[in-house]
């Protein structure tokens, strides 16, 4: 499409195109069957999954225990890990070749600000995008008893047919956050950088049948930074925030202090 390979990762028509679903949520998840109805007609579609909900697992991998791969129906797996085992699985094993996008999603809940650095749900796009495969995660804000999946996919889809028309440069994935309500209610689409979140910080002690302690930690949202501009803040305002990342961390104006340093070698 008049940009070299060397410079922008392009997946081609979507007639022949190999696409993977995942996520965080499980293989089970209203979010998943969502986004496999948004992208149906967009290629041939795998779905691998993990097995049971994996929320918060970052991008971990599993190395020393055997994983377990069950079908569910045509290309429809579930794998007994995190979401980075499946999308690895997928990748390097299950699919008949290498996918031309990933899409992760639609989580129950948001990835905003630093939840990127948890998250499972942009960790299978993550690990996609490490391997040069153009991918997006897809969240939903969900604040209400009837989450409004059908928003969450609109965007999705029309954010992944413009990923499939433009491509995406080498290790940069997009990350997609929804707000819960519908789609004639969205006050936009917005691009924008990553903000700051916190959450109140909490850690319930409890004792278990057999005298011994146990712990529960993680808090509610509190607040984001003051950052008009960034994802979190545009989200609450109702917008859909579109967020590139890229999977260079190098705090690159940190290299000339750094070296400026007296180390002892």
């Amino acid at each position: 499409m008049g940009v070299p390979d060397d410079t922008r990762v392009m997946p081609g028509s979507t007639r022949n195109m190999l696409i993977l679903l995942s996520n965080d949520d499980g293989i089970d998840a209203a979010g998943l069957r969502a986004l496999e109805a948004a992208m149906a007609d967009l290629g041939e579609v795998w779905t691998v999954a993990p097995a049971t909900e994996q929320s918060a697992k970052s991008h971990s991998l599993t190395m020393h225990e055997p994983l377990r791969v069950a079908e569910h129906g045509p290309r429809r797996f579930s794998v007994s890990g995190t979401p980075a085992d499946s999308v690895y699985l997928a990748a390097h094993h299950l699919l008949p070749r290498k996918p031309d996008l990933v899409v992760s999603g639609i989580n129950r809940g948001s990835n905003l600000s630093n939840d990127v650095m948890y998250s499972g749900t942009v960790a299978a796009a993550r690990e996609a995008a490490s391997f040069d495969i153009p991918s997006v995660a897809v969240s939903l804000w969900v604040t209400g008893p009837s989450p409004h999946w059908d928003t969450a996919q609109r965007v999705a889809r029309e954010i992944v047919q413009q990923t499939v028309q433009r491509g995406l440069p080498p290790g940069v994935l997009l990350n997609i956050n929804v707000p819960d309500r519908a789609y004639d209610q969205l006050a936009g689409v917005r691009i924008a950088p990553l903000g700051r979140r916190w959450y109140h910080p909490t850690v319930a002690v409890n004792t278990d049948p057999r005298g011994r302690k146990y712990y529960w930690i993680g808090g509610d949202h509190d607040r984001f930074a003051d950052l008009p501009d960034s994802d979190g803040p545009l989200c609450e305002a109702g917008f859909a925030v579109v967020t590139p990342l890229h999977m260079d961390l190098t705090a690159h104006e940190m290299l000339p202090v750094l070296r400026g340093w007296k180390l002892e070698s």
